[in-house]
């Protein structure tokens, strides 16, 4: 096991830009010979759109990948970290160092987005696709890209989780993420089942639906068991469900790149702005 979690510590990134183009090829095909809903829209702009997000995403990433390499290696020589308060079968640091990445980089974030409202104006980006495929996985302004891998700094450092399980959790994740975007069929019974423990495709579209309570709900990444331990997890027919958000400044806004980078920054000017008139109106009542 221990060869296993170096061996995966040092494997070179390019190893996971492969696994992603190589999910985001074998979904695109299954989404054509069993899609969840008609796919009645133009796939290769939705796609570029979508794909041009991540090279912006990948800039951060970059420097957080240096960061992620020092702070994971500290852990690890200074046994640093909840993991390390007791001593533990390396195959169970492992799979507590998955969970809890997943929890604490993975749903608490996610859930922390939708509670924040000026993370949730960056969040919004990924909430305006109203066409989710395996591509929306892609779909996260860079600015939310910060918050995400900041929280999963925030877990290695107190879990004390090696790079190889994070190196694991990278590909976990990428897997998810493309699994539960994806706009595929599968039975009703298997994806219930299956999301008794994880992620599923239909418990993630729920997700998607454009207004709440349904929206802030199944906050999960690969695990379903955070949702439904906290309380967070739903479950809806698939044909009750409507994409993208009513809250956009403009219906195409979520085709166009450039909106797409700035909208953030301008949703949260507008708040600014409300919230100026609605102080001002109410100094004007009370003078009166």
């Amino acid at each position: 096991m221990q060869e296993i979690v170096d061996y995966l510590g040092t494997l070179p990134s390019y190893y996971r830009t492969a696994t992603l183009v190589v999910g985001l090829v074998v979904f695109w095909i299954a989404e054509g010979a069993v899609p969840l809903f008609p796919m009645q829209y133009g796939r290769f702009r939705h796609a570029a759109v979508n794909v041009l997000l991540t090279f912006f995403q990948l800039v951060v990433s970059l420097f957080f990948a240096v960061v992620t390499l020092k702070v994971s290696a500290f852990t690890t020589t200074n046994n640093f970290g909840l993991l390390y308060l007791i001593e533990l079968p390396l195959w169970l640091h492992v799979v507590l160092g998955v969970m809890l990445l997943d929890m604490i980089g993975g749903y608490c974030i996610h859930r922390t987005e939708h509670s924040i409202r000026w993370m949730w104006e960056f969040h919004v980006i990924h909430h305006s696709d109203e066409n989710i495929d395996v591509t929306s996985g892609l779909r996260h302004h860079p600015i939310e890209t910060v918050f995400r891998l900041s929280s999963q700094l925030l877990a290695i450092l107190l879990c004390g989780i090696p790079l190889g399980v994070v190196f694991l959790y990278g590909l976990i994740s990428i897997f998810f993420a493309q699994l539960t975007h994806a706009n595929i069929s599968l039975p009703v019974a298997l994806d219930r089942f299956l999301s008794l423990i994880f992620v599923t495709p239909n418990m993630h579209k729920v997700h998607h639906h454009r207004s709440k309570p349904l929206t802030n709900t199944n906050y999960g990444n690969v695990l379903s068991i955070w949702d439904r331990m906290f309380g967070t997890f739903a479950q809806v027919e698939m044909d009750a469900l409507s994409y993208g958000l009513d809250s956009m400044p403009r219906s195409d806004d979520h085709l166009k790149l450039s909106r797409l980078l700035v909208i953030p920054f301008q949703r949260r000017q507008d708040l600014a702005t409300e919230g100026a008139v609605s102080n001002s109106s109410s100094e004007v009542a009370a003078e009166k």
